[in-house]
């Protein structure tokens, strides 16, 4: 596995991470609000957000030398 497929699964596992962290703190308000966490759930929502237009940016950027046959 190349740098540029480690990078573009290491983007997908990020964003899965933070959507996961999000719906969390969403569907489990009140576990969120003890733990003090719940105003982080709104940032990890916005970086999934800026991590799928970067993971598309990156794609779109690389895709001459991501997809071509070795």
């Amino acid at each position: 596995m190349s740098l540029k497929h480690f990078h573009i699964v290491f983007i997908i596992f990020a964003i899965l991470c933070d959507v996961g962290f999000w719906y969390w703190t969403h569907v489990m308000q009140d576990q969120a609000q003890e733990m003090g966490v719940a105003h982080l759930g709104i940032f990890a929502g916005w970086l999934a957000l800026g991590l799928v237009a970067y993971g598309g940016w990156y794609v779109f950027k690389k895709s001459k030398t991501i997809f071509v046959d070795t």
